[in-house]
């Protein structure tokens, strides 16, 4: 991984040369690629070098992941009526005066209740480059509160893409779901990743990194492996105590502070829920679940993935808000051999009986342009390294 330094060091200069788009050889090769996620060392440069990513407020060190930056919010927050997107004609503030019902300060904190949709200028504005484009989601903290976040770029007809060259401000489209969130400025509800060119990627990479690496620790066919690596959901959790599989959100839970950790007893917030038997569980479409998947994951240093949340042809329901898995998660070399993915679960409109071992998601993996400095678990202050069946980090311990 090199000597160890500051972040904020300056950084090698980035490759220019148009060469190895291809990532087949070895994936331990530790030489530059033009095209790929950006990880930490190269986040910090165009934060201070190129100045792509800029912020009303200096960004800190600790903002930097192994391959994502965290997001601010901004010091007001936008009740409107509806979900939209701005379109290619339209920026989000022109949109803003057409929806918006009122404004809130969040200077000193304030409340998003559940069920209302709130647009959040954030901390940070973007001037990308040729080539550069970006790609937001939720931090997984926020994904296991059910609360529901989506980037907003002006001019932009998807949520969380970021097009390239983009130059703006950013927005976050903040929906809590079951539990009414306490916020502030400089609140961190989502994360974004940074991509240079358009890195190919493919099944038979898949299959290849699978062969070398072990992404999942069972045996994988190379048909299963289509549109990346499956991830099934354990309903029967005979390693967790009492036979539990999850948790079931309460209903008409309190507030919570989304910057407390370790604060809140699980116990007022969720409900266990225990193995369900040989009929499978079935999700209730009025009910937020936490589950964690069967196998354990495992993400190489040299590479980044993003799970698939939702598909109709596995059922009517939702998988993991919160898809970005970094650098080094469930990986030996950061301590993290035997991790979970926590799936957060929810059905549509009607009951849906979800069974042991069932699909439920894929992970697609990306190559980052070079190996990160950082890893998740080991050279930042992870949460979920090495988890099994885990909420958010602002519970204590069930």
């Amino acid at each position: 991984m090199g000597e160890t330094r500051s972040l904020f060091e300056e950084p090698p200069a980035e490759p220019t040369a148009e060469q190895g788009d291809s990532i087949a050889g070895s994936v331990a090769d530790s030489e530059p690629h033009p095209t790929g996620i950006l990880p930490a060392q190269e986040l910090v440069r165009v934060v201070h070098a190129t100045r792509e990513v800029r912020a009303l407020e200096p960004i800190g060190d600790d903002q930097i992941q192994p391959a994502s930056i965290d997001l601010r919010l901004g010091e007001t927050a936008y009740r409107v009526r509806a979900s939209f997107l701005p379109g290619p004609r339209a920026s989000v503030q022109e949109k803003l005066k057409e929806f918006s019902m009122h404004e809130m300060d969040l200077s000193r904190g304030g409340v998003l209740e559940k069920g209302c949709v709130y647009i959040i200028p954030l901390l940070e504005s973007l001037r990308l480059k040729h080539r550069m484009s970006a790609r937001g989601n939720p931090k997984s903290s926020t994904g296991r509160l059910d609360v529901f976040t989506r980037l907003i770029t002006d001019n932009g007809s998807e949520f969380d893409q970021v097009r390239e060259g983009y130059k703006g401000p950013l927005y976050a489209e903040v929906s809590p779901r079951t539990f009414s969130v306490l916020v502030r400025k400089g609140s961190r509800l989502s994360q974004l990743r940074i991509r240079r060119g358009t890195p190919p990627t493919s099944d038979t990479e898949h299959k290849r990194l699978h062969e070398e690496f072990g992404l999942l620790d069972r045996q994988l066919s190379a048909e299963e492996i289509k549109n990346g690596v499956p991830i099934s959901v354990d309903v029967i959790g005979g390693a967790q105590a009492g036979n539990i599989i999850g948790y079931r959100a309460k209903s008409h839970a309190g507030l919570i502070d989304v910057d407390r950790v370790d604060h809140y007893d699980p116990r007022e917030f969720w409900d266990p829920v225990p193995a369900p038997g040989r009929h499978g569980l079935i999700l209730d479409p009025a009910d937020f679940y936490i589950l964690a998947s069967r196998e354990s994951v495992r993400v190489p240093p040299a590479y980044a993935a993003e799970m698939i949340a939702y598909d109709t042809l596995v059922g009517e329901f939702r998988v993991h808000y919160a898809g970005f898995f970094d650098p080094g998660f469930g990986d030996p070399s950061a301590g993290g051999e035997g991790a979970k993915a926590v799936l957060e679960v929810r059905s549509y409109e009607v009951p849906f009986v979800i069974e042991d071992g069932q699909i439920v998601g894929r992970l697609a993996y990306e190559r980052l342009t070079e190996q990160p400095e950082r890893l998740y678990g080991s050279a930042v202050r992870s949460n979920y390294q090495r988890q099994g069946l885990r909420l958010s980090k602002h519970f204590k311990p069930w």
